[in-house]
């Protein structure tokens, strides 16, 4: 693979991402699932693929499950000559500890890293700034925020995150702040060329609304030519067109998140049998009767299917 450089990685950080589900069978990583998740997806609108972070259960993954996660998804993409980035999610409480994890993914098939907060500890803002910093300055690819406090316990105010949009190897953030205000301010204050990608499902149309480059959506694992049209109805101009497209959907992105994630996404892959098993992995359990009775409903109501079976 060609050195991906963080100017490439900028450019190609817009658009729909999709945070590809991890899929097992029998308590093992199903790489014959994987293998079709890929190429159903790099055959869509799908702009890149995050790997092994939330959506993709990333924390209860093997240093050897990435490394076949990467290098399976890698080899599908190659094999159908796709070019589509991949981000590597990446989640620790232990600055050392990701260093390390740094070190030891550094000559990995991927185009940059997906880096969440510490969780549990709750650093402060100057802690998050040297967190960071010291994994960026480590990082032998790019590296993409990811700002989600309802997981980590703790914000990266504005004022940090400028500091590290300084940095030459810090090229984006996902924004799960769950606060429009926060990230409007961001935006209008952000330096040129550095993405946001919103990571909110349920306000994926306002995001873009106010400015963000795109998405990075689990929901997009299902409608997701429905879910591109709204951004590509954005940038035409046709906003009306956009929200008509917006409310056809987002009742799907509530559903999907009535449960931990991604277990109702999981429910949706296996019945279309995109997927083999709709297996998590513990504390993470399969959706609960109730749940699976809903999102039966909601397939039906999207006859024909959410997804097509590629």
């Amino acid at each position: 693979m060609t050195e991906p450089s963080t100017s490439d990685l900028t450019s190609r950080l817009q658009g729909l991402w999709l945070p590809l589900i991890t899929p097992f069978r029998d308590g093992g990583l199903d790489e014959i699932s994987l293998r079709r998740l890929v190429r159903h997806y790099a055959a869509g609108p799908v702009d890149g693929f995050i790997l092994a972070a939330t959506s993709g259960e990333g924390m209860s993954l093997s240093i050897t499950e990435l490394k076949q996660l990467v290098t399976v998804t890698r080899s599908e993409l190659a094999a159908g000559t796709q070019h589509l980035p991949i981000l590597l999610g990446l989640s620790g409480a232990s600055t050392a500890k990701m260093l390390d994890a740094l070190d030891e993914t550094a000559a990995w098939p991927i185009d940059g890293y997906l880096i969440a907060s510490p969780c549990y500890i709750r650093p402060s803002q100057r802690g998050l700034l040297q967190h960071f910093t010291a994994l960026a300055g480590r990082a032998a690819r790019p590296i993409v925020l990811y700002n989600i406090p309802y997981r980590t316990a703790v914000n990266i105010t504005n004022e940090t995150l400028l500091q590290l949009a300084a940095h030459p190897n810090i090229v984006g953030m996902k924004d799960c702040s769950a606060d429009r205000a926060q990230s409007i301010d961001f935006l209008s204050r952000r330096p040129s060329g550095f993405r946001v990608l919103t990571g909110e499902d349920a306000q994926y149309h306002e995001g873009l609304s106010d400015g963000a480059d795109g998405a990075i959506l689990l929901s997009a694992h299902l409608q997701t030519e429905a879910f591109a049209s709204v951004r590509t109805l954005l940038m035409q101009g046709d906003r009306e067109g956009a929200l008509v497209c917006w409310k056809k959907i987002s009742g799907l992105t509530r559903l999907l998140f009535a449960e931990p994630s991604p277990a109702p996404a999981k429910y949706c892959l296996a019945r279309s049998r995109l997927i083999d098993s709709a297996e998590v992995r513990l504390p993470m359990v399969e959706v609960s009767a109730e749940l699976a009775e809903l999102l039966d409903e909601e397939i039906e109501r999207h006859r024909p299917p959410l997804l097509r079976r590629a």
